[in-house]
């Protein structure tokens, strides 16, 4: 993965930057722990026993440093931020699986309220650290199935109990930064900036966890079975997992160069004419992939879930300059590409991907890639 990247990406901060970041064996923090190593980032990772087989983290063999842990578990925790002495913390572990917080709400809210409550204390304790971005959600807000976006100053709320958990954990990161880190006193009484980030329904390869939709129509279309779906017409804000991770490593330069505007929450999601049904995945995706088929089953006791769910990214494109690189159907094709790689061959092809991506966006003019 090294040298495939150009390690002056996002004006070259991250290179020799000890980076501590959390959720590293899951689907989004394998990526972002791919990229910080290709530009020459010092990375410690700090998560749960990678959750599936086969596994995206296991599958790059990286360099970074693992360390197998609970958030919850505010001793190691602690002792694990303390002794590597990280420049900068991505928050990323969390439960995030509507289906799954129903049947677990205690664990759920423990580990995205709690936990974050131990990362924020341990990076508090710990002098090397001057930037925290924490990883949320689009579903922090409170969903009137609006056909507009939402936009970062709206109400946040969640009727399902993992969306409640993030707004929870989002009103006390607020409390921290109006209190802790409170940005009048930076460089004073403190020096660490902490920043918000919330992105919608991510697609890439390597994702192998279960009720996700790209996953599942993996699974099934191997199997020679058809994907059965709950809710055809339901809009979500698909986009390539590399496309958010572009922001969060975004906005975290602005806030390792000392950038105290930029210290709050961020949208970061697809160009609202690119929105698409979950059968507008799938017929994109069969469009690609013969195997795929798929069923529609409406469960007689469905749990609740968003219909339409769409973000207002304009903040991120005024204050950071930055917008999508890959339309929502050129995410598609690198991902169900990916699957196809890996069934067919064992190949992995993170590395191209992501090589790929940053060279569509140095051809498209992406500020951070100049």
């Amino acid at each position: 993965m090294e040298n495939l990247v150009n390690k002056k990406l996002f004006s070259g901060v991250y290179e020799g930057k000890k980076v501590f970041l959390t959720g590293h064996t899951g689907f989004k923090g394998s990526w972002m722990m791919a990229w910080l190593e290709a530009m020459g980032a010092e990375v410690c990772g700090f998560s749960l026993e990678a959750p599936t087989t086969p596994n995206h983290l296991e599958l790059l063999k990286l360099k970074g440093k693992s360390i197998i842990g609970d958030i919850r578990d505010r001793e190691l925790l602690s002792k694990s931020i303390a002794e590597f002495k990280p420049d900068i913390i991505f928050h990323m572990a969390a439960q995030a699986l509507v289906r799954l917080s129903y049947e677990e709400p205690h664990e759920t809210f423990d580990t995205n309220v709690l936990g974050s409550l131990n990362v924020y204390e341990a990076a508090r304790n710990c002098d090397s650290v001057r930037t925290i971005i924490t990883i949320t959600t689009d579903k922090v807000y409170e969903n009137n199935e609006w056909v507009w976006g939402y936009r970062e100053s709206d109400r946040l709320g969640g009727k399902d109990p993992y969306s409640a958990s993030k707004a929870a954990m989002e009103l006390m990161t607020s409390s921290y930064r109006n209190s802790f880190f409170n940005l009048e006193k930076y460089g004073d009484s403190h020096k660490v900036l902490l920043g918000v980030v919330r992105a919608g329904n991510v697609i890439g390869g390597g994702d192998w966890a279960k009720d996700r939709l790209i996953p599942d129509i993996i699974k099934a279309s191997l199997e020679g079975n058809p994907v059965s779906i709950r809710s055809p017409k339901a809009v979500r804000p698909w986009q390539h997992v590399l496309e958010p991770l572009s922001g969060y490593l975004l906005l975290g330069q602005k806030l390792i160069e000392g950038g105290v505007k930029f210290a709050k929450a961020y949208n970061f999601g697809p160009l609202v004419q690119e929105e698409m049904t979950v059968q507008q995945v799938l017929e994109e995706l069969k469009s690609h992939w013969e195997a795929i088929d798929y069923k529609i089953e409406v469960p007689k006791d469905m749990l609740h879930e968003a219909g339409l769910l769409k973000l207002d990214c304009t903040m991120a494109k005024v204050e950071l300059d930055w917008s999508p690189v890959w339309t929502t159907q050129e995410g598609l094709k690198k991902t169900i590409n990916w699957y196809k790689d890996f069934n067919n061959s064992n190949s992995v092809m993170t590395a191209d991907d992501l090589k790929t991506y940053v060279s569509d966006a140095i051809e498209r003019k992406k500020s951070w890639a100049e």
